[in-house]
């Protein structure tokens, strides 16, 4: 177990600018602009527009906790930041969360236009599964096969899509219990981080043991990530947020906060932390990173 000596040597803020600065440089090399460019430059206008780079990271930071290397994950990093970015591109559309800005930026299809917005998010969903199967290097092919299934499987229909599906067609329902918005929650977010974690380890070779352990970490921060999210639509600004805050109360969505209040909510997002960073016990300072991410992620401002 970590001493706390090694525990406080950790800088996560450096750890994280480092991490993403190498994230953006393997993401502008992924996708150059190409013809025809209008669908280049609305696929780079999303996917550079900057972001915490949390999902890529998370990747990075399992692989080296599993043994692996940064450079085994970055294609499968990157991969995880274009699926994300297609789901904000598709998710802030006229159809679904009708969103003007993100990340303090017009959304994709307030400057492209709904049909090259749709297009864009499509060429970065099957390019992501490409640049892992033709950039991956020193893994071998089952492995590979298995991050690949573990990732398709998260942004599908038993993941990402599905989770989006319940959640349109709970808005404006008064009914919605706890059950049903984890199940959102649990697939619309949750998925793609579990993914990101999971498929970090795998890459490496890590036991089932590991695997296992690490999957319950990240379904527990993706949890309290989302519970975060909620209340910060409440109560940060626009500005603070880079997007339109107030936007679940006036799509008359369920919220974690709606059904438990900000308090209770607070606290359940603080136990799910613990319980993730329960699951890392005993893996000393290699999972440094992966705590700390905990952390952060309650940490951000209420």
């Amino acid at each position: 177990m970590q001493s706390p000596q090694s525990a406080i040597a950790f800088d996560l803020n450096s750890y994280l600018g480092d991490r993403k600065r190498q994230v953006e440089a393997a993401l502008e090399e992924a996708v150059p602009l190409l013809y025809p460019e209008t669908l280049y430059e609305s696929m780079r206008y999303s996917l550079l527009a900057g972001g915490k780079r949390l999902r890529p990271i998370l990747c990075l930071a399992s692989c080296e906790l599993s043994g692996g290397t940064i450079e085994m994950a970055m294609p499968t990093a990157c991969a995880l930041e274009m699926l994300h970015t297609m789901s904000l591109i598709h998710d802030d559309l006229p159809a679904m969360d009708n969103d003007d800005y993100r990340r303090g930026k017009l959304t994709n299809h307030k400057v492209y236009g709904d049909d090259i917005a749709i297009l864009a998010g499509d060429g970065l969903l099957t390019y992501a599964f490409e640049h892992i199967a033709r950039e991956t290097e020193g893994v071998p092919s089952d492995r590979l096969l298995q991050v690949i299934i573990q990732v398709t499987s998260a942004v599908g229909a038993a993941g990402l899509v599905g989770g989006q599906v319940v959640d349109l067609e709970s808005e404006g329902k008064s009914d919605v219990d706890i059950s049903t918005l984890n199940y959102i929650h649990t697939h619309k977010t949750g998925a793609l981080l579990e993914a990101s974690v999971v498929s970090g380890a795998m890459l490496a070779g890590a036991s089932p043991e590991l695997l296992e352990r690490l999957s319950q970490y990240a379904k527990n921060i993706g949890l309290a990530f989302q519970i975060v999210d909620d209340i910060l639509d409440i109560t940060a600004t626009s500005e603070e947020l880079g997007k339109t805050s107030g936007k679940d109360a006036q799509a008359q969505k369920v919220t974690y906060p709606s059904l438990w209040g900000i308090e209770k909510s607070k606290q359940e997002s603080k136990t799910l932390i613990e319980q993730a960073k329960a699951q890392l016990e005993g893996y000393g300072e290699a999972a440094q990173p992966l705590l700390a991410i905990a952390d952060f992620i309650t940490a951000r401002s209420y």
